[in-house]
């Protein structure tokens, strides 16, 4: 199946790899329908692509590749709602809100991406950590620091 992308022109997906957001994401209410794919090569950055909206691409990617003590407990209503069975079919992405220059792009810790990858649905959620924002640096500014 071939689609339209807001990032990457058209691009052949495999239907068994389309996630299923029963509830949509917050704002985006009606779209049930992405699919994953890699920005580029040897980028940790991933497009979560609308299957049925050209231009509803969300830049993610995964937490823990810039906040090593990122913590997510899952409610037993999230648990439940996308049918997880095992920690290992659970895989988590933060929403980029990609600025210029770069280094100033922000993660939103407060709202993960939840999928279980067994199942192919899943779900953004709201945690309720004050640690964390809608908008955390992606990149920590290098203010005295040896980079």
């Amino acid at each position: 199946m071939k689609i339209q992308t807001k990032y990457l022109g058209e691009v052949e997906i495999n239907e068994e790899k389309i996630i299923h957001f029963e509830n949509g994401i917050p704002s985006f209410l009606d779209e049930k329908k992405f699919i994953i794919l890699p920005f580029g090569e040897g980028t940790p950055l991933y497009i979560l692509q609308s299957v049925t909206t050209p231009e509803l691409g969300f830049v993610i990617v995964s937490p823990f590749d810039f906040f090593p003590d990122y913590q997510v407990k899952l409610s037993d209503s999230t648990i439940e709602a996308l049918g997880i069975e095992a920690e290992a079919d659970v895989t988590l992405f933060v929403i980029l809100t990609v600025q210029d220059p770069f280094t100033n792009t922000t993660a939103n810790l407060q709202g993960p991406v939840v999928i279980n990858s067994k199942k192919q649905k899943g779900k953004q959620i709201s945690l309720n950590d004050p640690n964390y924002t809608t908008k955390h640096l992606l990149i920590p500014q290098a203010v005295g620091q040896e980079g």
